[in-house]
This record gives structure tokens, sequence and C-alpha cells, in this order.
């Protein structure tokens, strides 16, 4: 007996203590139950892992989502990787993200060949035309939450306006509008740090009962320059392999490429959460590679609305009907299905090269006060990029007829109102009474309106 305490004793408060099926086990019950987008996925795994199992501390919790904040990506899948990460080395961290994106990826594959396939029957054709109008209530409201808890000043109100007429009236990229608030933010810490601060942590802190994990540092959650550089050549190796036999074997303009390029490209622009990113994708997939019609957008968010994991494997069904479109030698379901694993592929192995690369050193990202200044302004202009997202596919949902009006710089584009569809604009009215007033949960309130849309198009059909 030396009459020193076990730096790692094996009672309940060592994370020891949970095994690995375990784990397993809880991150499956996470992944079939995360729908309502990020908020209510972030909301689930708190109350899981904060308030009922206690593996981790609520202030360890939320330094956990500021740190996935930071990163590009789908904050709650990082999260959920981060955490299994935490608990159980590099392969808990896999499980858990895995787990958290599979049952969202089956259900939005068996809906894509649904959709490619009985697109044009009544039924199909009235359920997706019911869910669109939900769906606008529902980024309307994520933008409404986001804006009361961001848009505390009149400069944070400034840059979200700011970024709205950059992308909607100007048309400039997006990822252009994210480096120029995370510059404003970084010029504003030095000459206005009052003006341009975080946003407040919407989770109240105080008392907290004991955690399996406890204050300690795993010793694989400390900074290791070799890891780093392992971690790095493996997950790179794994993000770049397909992109690169693609390039050789089909060459730069097959669908398969040009999806594998973009969406790749798109993980490392996605700061804010997927909503934010969502109107990038959408335009890009519109308007320059025609893998979708405006409205076809909409039917694939409200897949991923209405189905477990991140809302952003809604690029799952954009890769789905554009290789549906263009399947070159290929069946047409087979070529879709195909792009959806592709696509899923490069869009989630950069989640977990960013987590097991960079959260060893992301306490100091974290206390950085130049980073949180980046931070606050960044999600200022998602809230205007949101707004912008809401806003394009509210003319393309409610309007059958869109025009572009282009003077120079300006690109705008307007509804023709002759076009409005009464059917659209009623159930759009439902789905906000719903969801504002009635305050009824995502799911039934999409559930509702896909059975107005339902009934809608039978009749019309009769």
């Amino acid at each position: 007996m030396t009459g020193e305490a076990p730096r790692h004793p094996e009672h309940p408060t060592s994370p020891r203590a949970v095994s690995l099926r375990e784990a397993a086990r809880v991150w499956a019950r996470i992944g079939l139950q995360s729908f309502g987008g990020p908020a209510g996925q972030i909301a689930l795994m708190h109350r899981v892992l904060v308030e009922e199992k206690r593996w981790i501390s609520q202030t360890r919790f939320l330094h956990a989502l500021n740190y996935c904040m930071l990163l590009p990506g789908p904050e709650a899948t990082q999260l959920a990787t981060y955490a299994g990460w935490l608990m159980h080395r590099t392969l808990g961290g896999l499980i858990a993200g895995v787990l958290f994106i599979l049952p969202g990826f089956l259900a939005i594959l068996a809906l894509s060949l649904l959709y490619a396939s009985y697109q044009n029957a009544p039924v199909v054709e009235g359920l997706f035309f019911g869910i669109k109008p939900a769906v606008l209530a529902i980024i309307a409201q994520a933008a409404a939450r986001i804006g009361g808890r961001v848009l505390t000043s009149r400069a944070m109100v400034a840059v979200a306006a700011g970024a709205f007429l950059a992308i909607f009236v100007f048309n400039i990229p997006f990822p252009l509008i994210i480096l120029a608030a995370a510059g404003i933010g970084l010029i504003a810490h030095r000459a206005a740090p009052a003006i341009f601060q975080p946003p407040p942590s919407p989770h109240p802190t105080g008392t907290e009962p004991p955690d399996l994990l406890g204050d300690t540092i795993p010793e694989h959650a400390r900074p290791s320059a070799a890891r780093a550089v392992r971690t790095l050549a493996t997950w790179g190796v794994l993000w770049a392999a397909p992109i690169v036999a693609l390039l050789a074997l089909l060459g730069p303009d097959h669908v398969f490429t040009q999806q594998s390029l973009f969406f790749s490209k798109a993980a490392l622009v996605t700061f804010g959460g997927a909503y934010a990113v969502l109107a990038y994708i959408a335009q890009q997939a519109v308007e320059v590679y025609h893998w979708l019609e405006p409205g076809e957008m909409l039917d694939g968010l409200g897949m991923a609305e209405t189905t477990p994991g991140p809302l952003i494997q809604v690029v799952q069904f954009v890769a789905f009907m554009g290789a549906h479109r263009d399947p070159g030698e290929l069946h047409p379901l087979l070529a879709g299905t195909l792009a959806s694993v592709l696509v899923t592929w490069v869009t989630f192995v950069p989640c977990f090269l960013w987590i097991f690369l960079g959260a060893p050193y992301m306490e100091a990202i974290r206390s950085s006060r130049k980073a949180a200044a980046a931070l606050g302004t960044i999600t200022a202009a998602v809230v205007g990029v949101i707004a912008n997202l809401a806003v394009w596919f509210a003319i393309h949902t409610l309007f059958r007829d869109v025009r572009e009006t282009t003077l120079g710089p300006v690109r705008v584009h307007t509804p023709v109102l002759s076009t409005l569809d009464p059917a659209a604009l009623a159930i759009a009215a439902v789905a906000t009474v719903l969801i504002f007033r009635v305050k009824l949960s995502l799911l039934k309130t999409i559930a509702v309106c896909a059975a107005l849309g339902i009934a809608w198009r039978l009749i019309a059909a009769a």
C-alpha cells in the first residue's frame, strides 16, 4: 500500500464501467430515435447521455457541442462521434457515428427508390405534395429559433441581413459568405468586442450529478503529433481513394465523379449546420448540375425531415436522382443506389476525420476568444442563409412559374403571382399554425400535411 489513490479507479466514475456492447445498444437507440433535425438530435443525446445514463457531465457535453459547431459538417453527427470516441476510443467513435447515420441512410434509400419508380402515382405524388409546404414551416421555425438566440444586437442583425442579400440578390457563393462573416468577427473582436459576442448557451448550467467520465482526460484524448499524422493519413486516404479511382476510371465528366468532387467540397464548407449549406447545395444541384428540379429538392428535404439521422443526409437523395437521370450503361435504380453510397461516404468520412484528428486539440480551440468571435458572426450569417433557403423554397413551392431577373451582378428569382397554388398555400398555412401555435411535433406536423396532400391529389385525380 502506497497510500496513493488510483488514477483510474474501476467504479462508476470511470468510463471503463460502460462496456462497448452496452454503448452500441445505446447508440443504436439514439440513431433510431434521432428525428427532428439537429436541434432535436442534440436534445435527444443530452437527455440520454447526460440525464439518463450520466456518462458525461452537462459541462463536458456543452464543450463538445461548442467544438463541433466550430467544424464543417453536421454537428449532431460529430457530437455523437465525439462522445463515442471520448468513451471508447476510435472504435467507439466509429460505432456511435455509423449507428447515428445508418437508419437514415436506409430509410432515404428506400424512399428514393419509391420516389423514382412511382413519383407520378397519385398517392406518392400527394405524399410529397403535402410534405413540401410542411418543410417550409419547419425551415421558418429553424430560422426563428436560431435568430432569436443569435441576433442579440443590431450588428448581428446587419450580418444576417448582409448574408441574405449576398446569396439571394448577388448570388455570392456560400463559402465566401462564411469566410467574410468569420473575417468580420475577427476584426470586430479587436475593434468592438462587446458588439460581436458569441451566442449564449441555450442550456442552463449549475450543480451537476456525478457522471461516469468525471473530469479525467483519457490517455487517448491527449494530443499526440504521431497519432495526428497517422489519423490524417488514414482518413485522408479513405476520403480521397474513391474520388481518385473515379477520376482515373470514368473521367471528370461522369456523374459519379462530379458528385464525389462536389459533395467532398461541400463537406469542407458546411459551417453552421445542414440548414445553412442546403441553399448552396440546392442552388448547385438544380441550377448548375441539373440533377434535380427545384420542387424535388424540397421532396428530398421532406424525406430527411421525416426519417431518423442527420438532416444533411438529403445529399443522398440529390445524388440518387442525379445518377438516376444520367445512369450511363447501368440500370437507373442501380446507378442511383451506387450514387447514394458514394455521396454518403464522401460526406461523412470527413466528419470522422475532423473528430479523430482535432478532438485532442479542441480544448485550445474552445478557449480561443478569436475563434469564439468568428463563430458568433458565422452563426449570424447562417441565419441570413437559412432565410434565403426559406424564401427560395417558398417561391418554388407555392408558385408554379418562377422567373429569374438579372441586372448586372443582381439576380433575383420572382414568382408569377397568377400561378399561385392555393392548395399548397393552404397546407403551408396549416403547417405554420401547427408548428408555431399548436406546438405540434415536427413528425406529427409532417404526417398531417402528408395526409392532406394525399387527400388533395386523390380528389384531383378523381
